[in-house]
């Protein structure tokens, strides 16, 4: 919300999955090829939601990992982002429209504004990223989640995550089938505690 001053007001999370904020962290190993870390959190729980590492990453790297967290939780009321390319493609930014979710991009060169990831990605580089030397990605990647286990554990120990929200399939299938080029994905909204998802076969 911006104010007749110029200033800005960050909406602020209320509930949990009412804002998810996701940002990435650039990393290289050993031998100097870089890395990318995609971290996501919920505002309001501070649970951190997912970790994803790879070589590379795009919107369609996003969008997956978008899709199996709102199958195994819930699909959030907001998500807030920056503006990098990977967050406001097209592509992207419409599944998000059909789902209902609203998304919050930070001013350009305002990192602030995204303050609650951003503190994680702080104590992901103070705590992990600066103290090791990885030599290999698949290290990176157990090392990761080896740090990971410890900050769910110290954040479920004030906040418990909300049930998992599905219907019929197991989780793990609707988002296998859901980032295939051929499934299209939508919501029927009865109400903010009432939001699924279904799938739907293109072509089937």
């Amino acid at each position: 919300m911006w104010l007749n001053d110029g200033s800005c007001l960050r909406l602020r999370p209320e509930y949990p999955d009412h804002v998810w904020s996701y940002d990435f962290v650039l990393e290289r190993t050993h031998d100097g090829r870089a890395f990318r870390i995609l971290n996501g959190i919920d505002e309001y729980t501070r649970e951190c939601l997912v970790i994803r590492v790879e070589r590379n990453l795009d919107h369609e790297d996003v969008q997956e990992c978008l899709a199996e967290l709102f199958c195994t939780r819930r699909v959030p009321t907001h998500l807030r982002s920056d503006n990098g390319p990977e967050f406001i493609a097209d592509q992207l930014r419409q599944w998000l429209a059909r789902l209902g979710v609203k998304t919050l991009f930070i001013e350009p060169g305002s990192p602030w504004e995204n303050g609650y990831v951003e503190s994680f990605n702080g104590k992901m580089r103070d705590e992990l990223l600066d103290r090791e030397i990885f030599f290999t990605l698949e290290e990176t990647k157990t090392l990761i989640a080896r740090w990971r286990g410890v900050q769910s554990h110290q954040t479920t120990q004030c906040f418990r995550s909300p049930p998992p929200c599905t219907t019929g399939m197991a989780a793990c299938t609707i988002a296998s089938l859901i980032t295939r080029s051929n499934i299209t994905i939508g919501t029927i909204i009865g109400g903010w505690s009432n939001k699924s998802l279904f799938i739907k076969v293109v072509g089937s």
